[in-house]
């Protein structure tokens, strides 16, 4: 049994999922095959896209297609595109592909 302390802050006492986000949660993810850890409850297009390229570069000619599982209950699956967002949760799965437009 864990110890409880009458004293803790009570935003610790908070469900994550009430506060939307919560820095001191870590959240590992898959991007691309590899293990990540994010601190966000929510990430972006972007931030997906530069979890699975440390290079990524946004402009006319580079297109990225994010696809993601084991997501939250009411959207488990999916597609994220610019300008969206997605709720994380632990074990989530990302597939992030690149291609040049030429």
């Amino acid at each position: 049994m864990k110890n409880v302390h009458d004293t803790a802050p009570a935003a610790n006492s908070q469900d994550d999922s009430e506060q939307g986000h919560d820095t001191n949660k870590v959240y590992k993810i898959m991007v691309n095959g590899r293990p990540k850890e994010v601190h966000s409850k929510v990430l972006t297009f972007v931030d997906v896209a530069k979890l699975a390229f440390d290079d990524a570069v946004f402009n006319d000619v580079t297109v990225y297609t994010i696809t993601y599982k084991r997501g939250e209950g009411n959207k488990p699956e999916g597609t994220l595109v610019e300008g969206e967002s997605v709720k994380v949760k632990e074990g989530m799965v990302f597939n992030v592909k690149r291609t040049d437009k030429s």
